[in-house]
């Protein structure tokens, strides 16, 4: 089992690192999720998101979640195969956490080259916590 900690980390390069070593075999579980971040303008991702979860709901068409641990499971849902039986497989072992558990405090957190936010050449990004704020997360 690998624990993750997601603070600093870019959304989009930990989902396809953590997509390929779940598709591997590896268990992973990432913590803190709520304060990883998304580069870009912070107006133009809000609105973005803002249309995906007005879109659907969850009894009818696509269902897009508000909450910073279920975004991140969703991305990188979306980069696995996860109708088939080895995404599903690969999907089975990811678990994503807002804070830090208690079962898992006592454990050793792996770092991730390549997914860290000294990497964004620009100083535009937003924070899961402040989106799922916006987007009226519970959490």
């Amino acid at each position: 089992m690998t624990v993750i900690n997601a603070d600093g980390m870019i959304l989009g390069r930990l989902s396809s690192i953590m997509a390929k070593r779940l598709l591997a075999g590896e268990e992973i579980h990432i913590v803190n999720t709520e304060r990883m971040v998304i580069s870009g303008d912070k107006v133009t991702t809000f609105t973005e998101y803002k249309q995906s979860v007005d879109r659907g709901n969850r009894e009818f068409g696509p269902y897009y979640p508000k909450r910073p641990d279920h975004i991140v499971k969703r991305t990188i849902r979306g980069m696995l195969p996860y109708k088939k039986a080895r995404g599903k497989d690969a999907m089975s072992r990811l678990k994503t956490y807002i804070g830090v558990p208690e079962e898992l405090k006592n454990e050793e957190t792996a770092s991730i080259d390549g997914a860290d936010m000294k990497q964004l050449s620009s100083v535009k990004y937003i924070r899961l916590e402040e989106l799922s704020t916006k987007l009226g997360a519970n959490f």
